[in-house]
Parts: structure tokens; sequence; C-alpha cells
């Protein structure tokens, strides 16, 4: 018999499919028990193509009693296969709702065919009564409870974040929907809901005051994704041919309080393919995200290491989106330290990797210069500045840059007048080519702006701003007489300290300083 290679399940959702058409599985049915130990209402937020509908799927074939497809799981002799539940699996991932009618006719959809699949016949005009009464009818003709598993349900409000009345009255809309949930408890075994974002349960989930959220609950962490252990005994076979520290690099590093794992859509990808490339990222450009961050002045370096308490992390109000609260919550930025204190806790931010990293900050270059092409070149050049050390060649660079940025964009944000706004640029060419950066950190005689490490290179720099071209600031001088050199000397074979000085009238580089340590 010719022996089938197995294939990775790149896009493919169905738990069913997995099982019975050779391909590669992660098995993660332990966590259904858990869950049944664990209570009744769950919640869980992740990044997109996290493997947030496969699990969805897998609980939904364990409660339907399918045995055959856990051949060889945990679940295979950890559940009751004896009893079978009818379950309701509303699913708004596909297509883009843009009005209330439309979320509408999906929920209808939904509903309905559930109803038909059972045999049941509705006989409510309103949504909110559909769902309710094919949850008591359910239970009713098949003796037993019934599952209710929510998958993206926060994709209606998330197509419209830029139009908030719309998304307003979606939340509403969607509110009244969960509501049913807590009026037929006696008739429910178990609800989970996941997504991408956490709105907060005032906004959505007001009458489900017992909806527990595992979203950062350590017993869940690696509920999704792949841990180290998983993902070396999994694809044992086709990682003898790559780099693990460069797969590591470039794809894990993403926690949510426990072990770091894996994003399951990169790794597939790479293995199918054996190239290095930001998968997760181009399926979905964040150019909102990119332009709430420019608007609010959002100093860039800070994404190394940014410092954010309970309520930046918890939760997502349609009427105030925090730039940090986008950054977590859709997977750009991850914990990487918890600092407790007496009375609160600082968790301590940064990227879950390389990809995320480099992809980001390439697209936010693109946003301002308005040109791939372009942002490519400058990068290119920059590449070749560094490693050849041609520091007035690296001024040259981003002078022109600044001249390439229209006044009509200026005008609009008045960003010029935001002194973090150059060094903000600055970074986030240095962090698109995947460099080490430091920023803001602390030696013994202060903080030095930035420091960028290149090979055996490191290169200091200070910024200054200033009002007009003839002010006088040398930001080079800071560096030699605070001597932030100090703590790189021994560690690379060459040092250069970079002082840089900006004009708001200018809008330009008006300075700029170098000397080799």
């Amino acid at each position: 018999m010719r022996f089938m290679r197995k294939k990775f399940p790149i896009g493919i959702q169905s738990f069913s499919v997995i099982r019975e058409e050779n391909y590669y599985y992660v098995d993660k049915t332990k966590y259904i028990v858990k869950l049944l130990e664990d209570g009744k209402y769950f919640f869980l937020s992740r990044p997109r193509r996290f493997g947030k509908s496969l699990f969805i799927d897998t609980m939904k074939q364990a409660f339907l009693g399918k045995k055959k497809l856990f051949s060889g799981l945990y679940l295979e002799s950890n559940w009751e296969w004896d009893k079978k539940y009818p379950v309701i699996h509303i699913s708004f991932g596909s297509g883009i709702l843009k009005t209330i009618e439309e979320l509408e006719e999906t929920q209808r959809i939904i509903l309905t065919n559930h109803a038909n699949e059972y045999g049941i016949e509705l006989n409510n005009r309103f949504i909110k009564d559909i769902f309710a009464e094919l949850i008591i009818k359910l239970h009713k003709k098949t003796k037993q409870k019934v599952v209710v598993l929510v998958d993206e349900y926060d994709k209606p409000i998330l197509d419209n974040i830029e139009n908030k009345k719309t998304a307003k009255e979606i939340i509403d809309k969607l509110k009244g929907f969960y509501s049913v949930l807590k009026d037929t408890d006696e008739h429910l075994k178990m609800v989970f809901i996941t997504g991408v974002s956490k709105f907060s349960k005032v906004s959505l989930f007001s009458g489900l005051n017992n909806l527990k959220d595992i979203t950062l609950h350590p017993k869940y962490a690696t509920i999704c994704g792949y841990t180290q252990e998983e993902l070396e005994k999994t694809f044992m076979e086709p990682l003898k041919l790559y780099d693990k520290y460069l797969l590591k690099r470039w794809y894990d590093g993403y926690n949510f309080f426990g072990e770091n794992v894996y994003n399951p859509f990169d790794i597939l990808l790479f293995l199918d393919s054996g190239i290095f490339r930001p998968y997760w990222f181009e399926t979905g450009t964040p150019t909102f995200l990119i332009k709430l961050m420019l608007d609010r002045n959002f100093y860039l370096p800070k994404l190394e290491n940014l410092k954010a308490g309970d309520e930046i992390l918890d939760s997502f109000d349609i009427d105030n989106i925090e730039p940090e609260t986008l950054l977590f919550q859709t997977g750009y930025l991850t914990p990487k330290r918890i600092e407790k204190k007496e009375y609160f806790t600082i968790y301590h931010l940064t990227y879950p990797n390389l990809e995320v990293k480099s992809a980001l900050l390439r697209h936010i270059i693109t946003y301002l210069t308005g040109s791939i092409s372009k942002k490519d070149k400058i990068l290119f050049d920059m590449y070749d500045i560094l490693s050849e050390a041609k520091i007035e060649k690296l001024k040259e660079l981003f002078f022109s840059f600044f001249v390439s940025i229209p006044n009509e964009w200026y005008r609009k944000s008045e960003i010029q007048n935001y002194e973090g706004f150059y060094a903000s640029i600055f970074y986030s060419y240095f962090a698109a080519l995947g460099l080490e950066i430091k920023t803001e950190e602390s030696t013994n005689k202060g903080k030095l702006d930035m420091a960028v490490f290149f090979k055996d290179k490191c290169f200091i720099f200070e910024f200054k701003v200033v009002n007009h071209f003839k002010e006088n600031s040398k930001a080079i001088k800071q560096i030699k007489e605070k001597k932030y050199y100090d703590k790189y000397l021994g560690k690379f074979k060459e040092i250069y300290m970079i002082g840089v000085v900006f004009s708001k009238k200018e809008k330009n580089i008006v300075g700029f300083e170098w000397e080799r340590v």
C-alpha cells in the first residue's frame, strides 16, 4: 500500500475534514474536558487565524457524539460518548456585514438552518425570540440541554469600526441577541463565545454575569496556538529540514499568561513552503490601527516595552479606542512580563516575534510614504548604509524621507509639533529591518534615546527638537557627557554616537553629528 504523506490543514476549520483526510492535527481536546469541569459560560479572545474556529468545531463534533473522529486523541477515553447534545453553532466569520438588516438576515438564516436540521418549526418573528424558541424546542425534542457555540461574535462590530453609528447599533442588536442566553439558562448545557476583541460585559454581555473570561487564564493559555512540545511532536518529520531557532524567532512568542505559543497559521504555511514570510500579517493589513496610532501621536519606540494596566488589556470601548488595547487584543503586542504591585498590576508588552515587528513597521512606513516601492528602496539602502557604517548617507536618507512627506499631511495632523514623531520615524525604519533596538534604556547617568544593534555594530542615537533652525542644540554632546556608550564597550567591535536635531518649523533634520567611539 502506498504511503500517503500527511497534509498541512491550511485554512481548514472543519475538524471532520482534518481527521478524515490525513491532515496534521495538534490535539487540543483535553481543553473541552477542562471547560466542562470549570463551568458553563465561557468567553475566549484570541488574534485572528489562531485556531479559534477549529476549536469551536472540535467542541461541536464532541457534543454531537462523533466518537470515530477522536480516535487516538485525549477525548476518546475521557468523554461520555453515549450522550449526544443538540448544538447551535453561530459564526459571523464569512462575509462583511455593513448594516443592521444584513446582520439580522444572517442571524435568521443561521437559526432557520439549525431548525430545519432538527425538524423544528419556528413561529416567532423577531430574531431574539426566534433564538429563544429554537433553544427551548431543541431541548424539548432531544431531551438534552443545548450547547451554544458562537464564533467571531465581534466581527459585525469590527466590520464597522470606522462607522461608530452603525457599530453602536450593531452592539445594541447583539446585546439583545445574547441576552437570550440568560433567559434560557435552564435549557443550556454550555455556552462558548470567541472573538478577536473583548468588548466590556456592560456593553454587550450585561445579562451574562456568570460569563467566565478565559482569555488570560493560565489554565487555558495554550488552548490555541502550538507550544514548543506540540510543534516538535506533531511536525517532527517536516521540522528536520529547517532551523528551529529561526522558526522560533519568526513565529513564536505569543503569551497568554502561560507557556509561549507559535502562531499556527504561520507554522502551517511555512512548513508547506519552506519560506519565511509574514503570512499571518498579510491576511489583514491594520490600516485602522496605524491611522489611530498616528492620529494619537503614539510614540512608536514604546512598542519595544509598553507598560499597561488591567483596564487597557481588559476591554474595548467603541467610543474611546485606545491604541494599546487594540494592539494587544489583535495580536500585535503580547505580554513578556507581569509586575505585581500591592494594589495594581503592570503588564510589560512587546512584539511577539520578528514577523509582527518587521511587518507592522513596514506597513507604517508605507502608510507615511504612500508608496511600497519607495519604502522598499529606503530599507534596502539603509541596510547597506548600516552594513558599511556610512553614517553621512544615513542623514541624507532620512532628510529625503522627511522632504517627501506632503505638507497636506502635516496640516492634517499637526504631527510636526510632536517631539516623538521624528524619533518614531527613525525607529520605524530600524525596526522594519528586524533589528534589535533598545529605547529609553537606563544607564547609570540617565536614559539614552535609542540604541540600534546591527551585527557587530552599535549605533547610539540622541534626538533633540528645536523650534527654529538657528537654535543651538548639540545632541551628540549629551551622549559624550553621559557616556551612554560605556555599557556597550567590549560587546561590539564598532560603536557610533549620532546626534540628530530636528526643527519644527523646517519639519526636517537641521543638525546631524556623529563620532566613532
